[in-house]
């Protein structure tokens, strides 16, 4: 369900997601939403490559299953965290799934 929320900001911004908004031609509340969503995403990936948080974390922050997370991360060039261990704990754990 989706919630209201009302902030300020200063005329910089809101000029910023007017002209947004306008380009894209949305309104107000979809060019905010967009902005949050992008901006989850970064900080996501900004996270994870500063080692803050692990994949699924990064994921988890951004809103996104892991395979999308993995796949943004490539895009962005951010090399993977995991460990030699991580992968052959993910293989045995897909063996006892199967």
């Amino acid at each position: 369900m989706a919630k209201t929320v009302s902030i300020r900001m200063d005329e910089e911004n809101y000029a910023f997601l007017h002209k947004l908004a306008r380009d894209e031609k949305g309104d107000l509340s979809k060019a905010v939403r967009e902005v949050v969503y992008k901006g989850r995403v970064m900080l996501a990936i900004d996270k994870y490559k500063k080692g803050e948080v692990s994949l699924g974390k990064a994921a988890e922050l951004a809103g996104l299953p892991v395979g999308r997370m993995i796949t943004l991360l490539a895009e962005y060039g951010v090399p993977s965290n995991l460990e030699a261990e991580d992968y052959l704990k993910g293989l045995e754990n897909l063996r006892k799934a199967w």
